[in-house]
């Protein structure tokens, strides 16, 4: 070998050490300064604490060790102890997935809650205004004029004319009196005809004919409807017989038939409008003027007693009338009233915490009005619940576990069946819509209208028909299923798929059976 084979065999060495060199100190630095993003997760994760691993489709089960989910095809996700904050809600969904799903959450709200209370009503006679005309001592109907039971007099009008004997010889000794000029017996002999039952009217006729006047005329003392006239000319006549009986019409009372459940919002001096089949178009503006003590046992009705002015004598006793009682505002807690999940036992809201959990909650339900429900208790004002998509939700994380712990120990063995018979969930949104037409599907809703062969509801959304909330009409399997009910009433009902509709197999009154 040369010399100068030998220098460049030198250089090359020297310029490998050098490469090699560099290349360890750039990896050096790339290692020290960034880690990759694949091992520094890794590191991370392992400074985390890990509570355990769970299939976010079961998120009861629990596993102490990651592997393969034994439900799902999926690896098993952990659950760090940071995020115990977060361990209230029931199940938790990823975000973008309930994005994706169309679930809809509305925010609890205050608002001011009108409700008005409907009830079916008969114009009758007003019993407090009432007179009753009798003689005053005995004697004899000298004359009676053309009147019935039934006619409409006014006040003042004549009944009959009276021959009073005895009240002939008292006045001729009260003219002679009169003649004295003593103002004491004068006063005396007058005190003494008043107590014989003399009117002061007849009296005062007499001081100033200066003649008795045995026969005398009834008069009406009110204008009104004859009731009862039982003088005829002729009749002989005991001191306090009646002779008519007259009943006032310038006001008129409505008895409305109001539904117990209701009998908490009516109140003496509540205003009230009615509406009366005669007279179509036309209201009539009166007043709660007493709320009768007793219950009607046959339709669950409490008696309402509305007095209505009746100037122009239009409203007749009998006349059948619909009467919408005052309207009130009242501040409450609302929520959408498809928000609301019924169960056979208790009422329930899916309540969102805003990012993917949902916990179910027991509400107390209180008034409906237009599509708002009353929130009485278990929510605060601000909570976001679920109104729309309740089955979605449960499509891709099972609620029953969490339903059950809704319960208490009575209730504690049936909330899984009651989570998935009531809230028609997992069962019903899997259910095809052949099968959902030929199988009995149960809902509540709200009487709106009600004949011999249809009842008409406001019902709430039936998922497993793809029903939203509407108003319409179902026919009866028999018609005697109505029975007692009356319109406002909230009811239960099953209902199958008929030759022309669906067709109703089963009605009741909720709270009550019917």
């Amino acid at each position: 070998m040369n010399k100068n084979t030998l220098k460049v065999a030198a250089l090359l060495v020297t310029v490998t050490a050098a490469n090699v060199g560099i290349t360890s100190w750039l990896i050096h630095r790339d290692t020290s300064g960034t880690e990759p993003a694949s091992k520094k997760a890794q590191d991370q994760s392992e400074q985390r604490e890990v509570l355990y691993w769970y299939d976010p489709m079961v998120p009861d089960q629990h596993f102490d060790q990651p592997g393969q989910s034994p439900f799902m095809d999926m690896a098993l996700v952990p659950k760090y102890a940071d995020e115990a904050g977060n361990t209230d809600a029931a199940v938790r969904i990823n975000p973008g997935v309930v994005q994706n799903l169309g679930v809809r959450t509305v925010q609890v709200t205050r608002t001011a809650l009108t409700s008005a209370i409907e009830a079916a009503a008969n114009v009758q006679f007003n019993d407090r205004d009432v007179a009753i005309v009798q003689t005053r001592s005995s004697g004899f109907v000298e004359r009676s004029y053309d009147l019935a039971p039934g006619d409409v007099i006014k006040q003042g009008a004549p009944l009959a004319d009276l021959l009073i004997p005895a009240w002939g010889g008292a006045l001729e000794e009260y003219l002679a009196v009169l003649n004295t000029h003593d103002r004491t017996l004068i006063n005396a002999t007058r005190q003494r005809l008043i107590l014989m039952g003399m009117p002061s009217a007849l009296i005062e006729r007499v001081e100033k004919n200066r003649r008795a006047q045995p026969v005398i005329t009834m008069h009406a003392p009110i204008g009104g409807t004859v009731q009862r006239l039982d003088v005829r000319a002729g009749m002989a006549l005991e001191k306090g017989a009646p002779l008519a009986v007259i009943n006032g019409l310038d006001t008129v009372w409505l008895e409305a038939a109001v539904p117990e459940v209701q009998a908490g919002r009516v109140r003496v001096g509540q205003s009230a409008t009615a509406r009366l089949t005669a007279y179509p178009g036309e209201t009539f503006e009166g007043q709660v003027i007493a709320v009768l003590p007793t219950n009607d046992p046959s339709s669950r009705t409490l008696q309402v007693r509305i007095a209505l002015p009746n100037p122009e004598l239009r409203l007749r006793p009998g006349m059948f009338a619909r009467v919408q009682l005052e309207s009130t505002a009242e501040s409450v807690l609302t929520v959408p009233s498809e928000a609301v999940l019924h169960g056979s036992q208790r009422d329930y809201v899916l309540v969102a915490d805003g990012e993917g959990g949902f916990t179910p909650v027991t509400v107390t339900l209180g008034r409906q009005s237009g599509q708002q429900t009353e929130i009485r208790d278990g929510l605060q004002e601000g909570q976001r619940v679920v109104a729309s998509g309740q089955f979605l939700i449960d499509s891709e994380a099972s609620l029953a576990g969490a339903l059950d712990r809704l319960g208490d120990t009575e209730s504690a063995g049936t909330g899984n069946a009651e989570a998935m018979g009531n809230m028609n969930m997992d069962a019903q949104s899997s259910m095809s819509a052949e099968e959902a037409s030929s199988a009995s599907i149960e809902s509540r809703g709200r009487v709106e209208d009600l004949s011999a062969t249809q009842i008409t509801l406001s019902h709430e959304p039936i998922p497993a028909l793809d029903w939203p909330a509407m108003t319409m009409p179902f026919e009866l399997a028999d018609p005697g299923l109505t029975e007692g009910l009356e319109v406002g009433d909230t009811v239960t009902f099953t209902m199958r798929e008929g030759d022309s509709g669906y067709v109703i197999d089963q009605l009741q009154r909720s709270g009550g059976a019917q």
